[in-house]
């Protein structure tokens, strides 16, 4: 067990999914303190912004600002979301590398988030892979509604294999299976996940959550057992898809540390993640989500990973 989490990437996607039902657009100042902390604490990835219209998604309105502020080495280590081959090529200006090309399993998600049927996202990723090439990058192939539709229902499994199988696709580094709406049960991940390690072995595949339904620890867990290489989470469970009804946070990423215990993380390093995720809360006006941040408040002072100083909480 120790082994198999020790092996895991733990993704923080706070800036990106975790801002987005905030309709907060943090400056771009207050975006990188939060980029650097998460970098500087250990976490090993992040998810940094998007290229959605700001008309649509206000909190990623500055996303190309953000990206043109980090050095190439932090940026070896952020994912930015894009859903076109335009897309990529205007994060690649800014200085992007790593790109997340995302769409939906089902045409009515993905006409209600991206504009488009899902074929139409099909076709367009060989340019997008085409344009990552040029510059050196990586690209992932991101399934939102692997599970289930806010409009569909149940997403059969054979039409995300099917998406993997498909040629279009063949040029992806990684595979991202999207619990969209947080409706999936352990037993469905495993078993999505432990087929997309099948169909695709040369791609990492990543397990992206939500706890709508409190699954999202459990699913992550059961994801990382069937073989997942990374596992998505957001600080204080920040997080859902505008164009999803239904949706809610993300699973919080202070409940998948405390579960998998990542070995940059011991209790001072806890206690700091907390308090600065308590006061991105604030600033956002959000209500806590996380049990493990809530648990860290409690007064089973005997218990190590208890926060006992305020103090230690500080930026």
């Amino acid at each position: 067990m120790t082994t198999t989490f020790d092996s895991t990437v733990l993704r923080d996607v706070t800036l990106r999914d975790g801002l987005q039902l905030t309709g907060r657009l943090l400056p771009t100042s207050r975006k990188l303190e939060i980029i650097r902390f998460l970098l500087d604490t250990g976490v090993p990835e992040l998810e940094i912004g998007s290229l959605a219209r700001a008309d649509l998604v206000p909190p990623m309105a500055n996303t190309l600002e953000v990206i043109e502020e980090l050095t190439a080495a932090e940026l070896t280590r952020c994912w930015v979301w894009v859903a076109t081959p335009r897309h990529v090529e205007k994060a690649a200006d800014a200085g992007a590398r790593n790109f997340q090309y995302c769409f939906s399993v089902t045409d009515a998600h993905n006409q209600a988030n991206i504009g488009r049927t899902t074929e139409a996202s099909l076709d367009a990723m060989p340019a997008a892979t085409a344009i990552t090439r040029t510059v050196g990058g990586r690209i992932q192939l991101c399934l939102a509604t692997a599970f289930t539709c806010p409009f569909d229902g149940p997403v059969p499994e054979w039409k995300v294999l099917d998406i993997l199988a498909d040629p279009r696709t063949g040029g992806a580094d990684d595979i991202v299976l999207c619990d969209t709406v947080g409706q999936a049960i352990p037993s469905q991940v495993a078993s999505l996940v432990e087929q997309a390690k099948w169909l695709r072995p040369d791609c990492r595949t990543v397990f992206h959550g939500h706890d709508t339904w409190g699954m999202g620890v459990a699913n992550a867990l059961a994801a990382i057992e069937a073989g997942a290489d990374v596992v998505d989470g957001s600080l204080g469970g920040l997080g859902g898809c505008p164009f999803a009804p239904g949706a809610s946070g993300n699973t919080a990423v202070e409940d998948l540390m405390f579960a998998t215990r990542p070995s940059y993380l011991d209790p001072p390093a806890f206690a700091r993640i907390v308090g600065f995720s308590e006061q991105l809360l604030a600033e956002l006006d959000e209500p806590p989500r996380s049990k493990a941040a809530q648990g860290a408040r409690s007064r089973a002072r005997a218990f190590e990973w208890v926060i006992a100083d305020p103090a230690s909480t500080s930026r």
